[in-house]
């Protein structure tokens, strides 16, 4: 990898992902010499994706190229690769451009989607939790209206028409909010000829409440925002098979769609060679202690949604969000640093600030430690966080320039098919002998 030696520890993580970026930067101009590996050479602002899928926003909007973030530090190297194993009694990491030795390993690999071991949910139903994925949702969406437009067919047009989301956590709650804004301000204007109004957007909840992990006032409150927004809700109702036409449930409930985005829940993204059972807890997280190191692996840490930081506020781990990220990569710099000089290291304490979710034009719901509040003050202060925790300057202005041209004309300019999606079943082959 062209990595030049150094008299100073080498820590490489991999992931450059809010806890990846945090720590790289905590640790910036340090005496250790830091290599961060990544399959991007972006990070992504993730809480935004569902804005590009819809057409709010370009990628290039809520990306930002990883040198450039930390191009001021010298002891720091980036190279674009994909891990495919950890050799851990070598202390060697085997990647797709060659090997390379850590003295420290920290895994921030993240999350993905996670489809619960059913793979003809995960050939037919669309993801949203990278830039490219959502490209390509933004390009069905657009194509389907296209095709609708050709069909004389009823009850094709009409399957073409409605949208399915699994999953009543944020990234639903917010895709169906934005899918019905659309719906209501931009549909009629570019399909004229076409009936929008037999446009259906539903959100499928397995259990019997939205945004399950904030309050019952601000769950309640999504839901009517959503129902206001012409989203139909459907509470305990459990998928069980979509063939790329009909979504089935456990139920007797039925949909005809030909869209299905799966936003039901994620998993860590585990590496070929820490993934043994009892390094392992539910959904592939590596189990750590207090100090983030991974439990039976010395110098072997994990932060942010591949770490499972069980305490007895958080039986199951922290939750696999931007913020527990962050504050585990910043902590875990200190302790690294503190570790390096013979000091003891410091627990994690994770400091809950709350959690928002935002569900079209003025509609919001804030979750904070002593508040609870909806409506247009919390839209405010959920774009201004958005806003303020986007990296660089250029990323923030033209976030908000688009949002407040959207808000003003209720348009949406990045609705273009620049890559047409076609669903590709290759990776599926070797499961289907």
């Amino acid at each position: 990898m062209n990595i030049p030696k150094s008299s100073y520890p080498r820590i490489v993580i991999i992931g450059g992902g809010f806890a990846g970026i945090a720590l790289a930067k905590k640790l910036s101009n340090k005496e250790v010499q830091v290599v961060l590996l990544d399959k991007h050479n972006y990070h992504t602002f993730q809480p935004l994706l569902y804005q590009v899928s819809t057409g709010g926003l370009e990628p290039d909007s809520i990306a930002y190229p990883i040198r450039k973030i930390l191009k001021d530090y010298p002891n720091f190297f980036f190279r674009l690769a994909e891990v495919q194993q950890v050799v851990y009694a070598d202390k060697t990491l085997i990647t797709n451009i060659g090997t390379l030795h850590f003295d420290y390993l920290v895994l921030a690999t993240g999350s993905e989607t996670n489809f619960f071991g059913n793979t003809e949910l995960q050939k037919n139903s669309m993801a949203m939790k990278t830039i490219p994925q959502s490209l390509n949702l933004r390009s069905l969406i657009l194509e389907n209206f296209e095709q609708a437009l050709l069909t004389d067919e009823y009850h094709e047009r009409d399957a073409l028409m409605n949208f399915v989301i699994v999953g009543g956590g944020p990234t639903g709650v917010e895709l169906a909010g934005a899918l019905a804004e659309i719906k209501k301000g931009i549909l009629p204007k570019d399909y004229p000829d076409l009936d929008t109004r037999r446009v259906q957007i539903n959100l499928i909840q397995s259990g019997d409440r939205i945004l399950k992990e904030m309050s019952e006032k601000a769950s309640q409150k999504a839901e009517d925002f959503l129902e206001s927004l012409g989203v139909q809700i459907w509470k305990n109702v459990r998928v069980t098979h979509y063939d790329g036409k009909t979504v089935s449930t456990k139920s007797d409930v039925t949909f005809e769609s030909a869209t299905l985005v799966w936003a039901a829940g994620v998993k860590a993204a585990s590496i070929k060679g820490l993934d043994a059972e009892d390094l392992l807890t539910a959904g592939n997280r590596m189990k750590v202690n207090e100090f983030n190191q991974v439990e039976g692996l010395e110098g072997v840490f994990a932060i942010g949604d591949v770490a499972c930081m069980q305490t007895e506020d958080s039986p199951r781990g922290h939750a696999m969000m931007a913020q527990p990220a962050m504050q585990q990569g910043r902590h875990l710099g200190d302790n690294l640093l503190r570790f390096l000089e013979n000091k003891p290291m410091r627990p994690f304490a994770y400091k809950d600030k709350g959690s928002m979710a935002t569900v079209g034009r003025n509609k919001a719901v804030v979750d904070m430690k002593n508040m609870h509040f909806q409506g247009i003050f919390a839209w405010f202060v959920w774009m201004f966080v958005h806003l303020f925790f986007l990296i660089g300057f250029r990323n923030r202005m033209v976030v908000f320039v688009n949002w407040v041209y959207n808000y003003i004309r209720f348009d949406r300019e990045a609705r273009l098919i620049i890559r047409p999606y076609q669903r590709d079943y290759s990776q599926f082959k070797e499961e289907d002998k």
